[in-house]
């Protein structure tokens, strides 16, 4: 009987020596996009979520970073992302607008006039009913949808100073329907194709120009292959850290609070880093050789207003403009 005894206590030390580090030591990583280049503010705020989430976590979440699309197009990443992998990406709203709609009016032209004004609605409860619907909808997990990247600007080989100097202009924009009308609106031939290739796009002269943010127009060094910024501010970018559903419900629930809380926090941190430093952006682009013009954008803000019938966002911009005015 003694034996007995002593070997089913061994047996019930062995099953808890071999339960317990594999419970202890469940892990889950998350690979992390983006196609700005290291030196953007919004990988560095990546770097800040990975940190800050692998130390909350204790090593439960691990984060790996990747600039510059290494891991693949935004279009990629977002497939990836439907099939439940462990990869997120910094995106904008009309890339989720196909999933659902409301997601589109983030990046609609003129929607909001700057940053703490788009704060206000990524913030509210009504953006999280938008958060619920894409994910029961999409199958994607909003973690944060507060990383500012600036506004979006006109990058062109001649003077833009309203939408009819623009015609003929093969323009490249991400290929969201959204953004496609916007460039359309705005006057120009909307070329769709990953930001990666916009270098050589322009260098090649398969497009003629590109619509983008100054952080993104610095870091991806296209004032070696075009001339002027003209400031429309058709778009003030922000964009959100957006995963797979499939994944962020396998989390246990202090891990998913872990990824949102910290997403928010590094989305703060990015958004700050941009806004800091755009004045200097902006100083290096001239000392480059690039003109920055400032323009009276009131032709382009009327050339635009059909986006919105367009696409049906006459009520949801009457939502936001309500969100705003609190």
């Amino acid at each position: 009987m003694r034996s007995i005894k002593h070997f089913s206590l061994a047996l019930s030390a062995l099953a808890l020596a071999v339960v317990a580090p594999a419970t202890s030591a469940q892990t889950y990583t998350l690979n992390v996009s983006t196609s700005q280049v290291a030196d953007d503010p919004m990988y560095k705020g990546l770097l800040e979520f990975k940190k800050n989430v692998e130390a909350r976590s204790k090593g439960r979440v691990q984060v790996k970073t990747f600039p510059a699309s290494q891991l693949g197009s935004d279009e990629d990443i977002i497939e990836q992302i439907k099939a439940g992998a462990g990869v997120a990406l910094v995106t904008d709203g009309a890339r989720m607008e196909p999933y659902t709609k409301e997601f589109g009016i983030l990046t609609a032209p003129y929607v909001v006039k700057n940053f703490a004004e788009m704060r206000k609605v990524v913030a509210s409860p009504v953006f999280e009913e938008w958060v619920t619907k894409l994910h029961d909808k999409g199958g994607f997990q909003v973690f944060s949808f507060n990383w500012y990247q600036g506004e979006r600007h006109l990058v062109t080989n001649k003077p833009v100073t309203k939408p009819a100097d623009l015609a003929g202009v093969r323009m490249r924009t991400p290929g969201a329907p959204l953004w496609l009308e916007t460039v359309r609106a705005l006057g120009a031939t909307p070329t769709p194709m990953p930001w990666a290739e916009s270098y050589s796009a322009l260098q090649l002269k398969a497009i003629d120009a590109v619509e983008a943010q100054v952080p993104a127009i610095y870091g991806s060094r296209l004032y070696e292959v075009t001339k002027y910024i003209t400031k429309t501010r058709h778009i003030q970018l922000v964009t959100g850290l957006v995963g797979s559903a499939k994944w962020f419900d396998k989390l246990p629930k202090d891990l998913q609070v872990i990824v949102r809380e910290e997403s928010l926090k590094a989305g703060d941190y990015a958004s700050k880093l941009t806004t800091d430093l755009l004045v200097t952006y902006e100083k290096d682009l001239k000392a480059k050789g690039m003109q920055v013009v400032d323009v009276d954008i009131t032709p382009f803000v009327a050339s635009t207003r059909s986006v919105y019938d367009k696409f049906g966002y006459v009520d949801l911009r009457k939502q936001v403009d309500a969100i705003v005015a609190k």
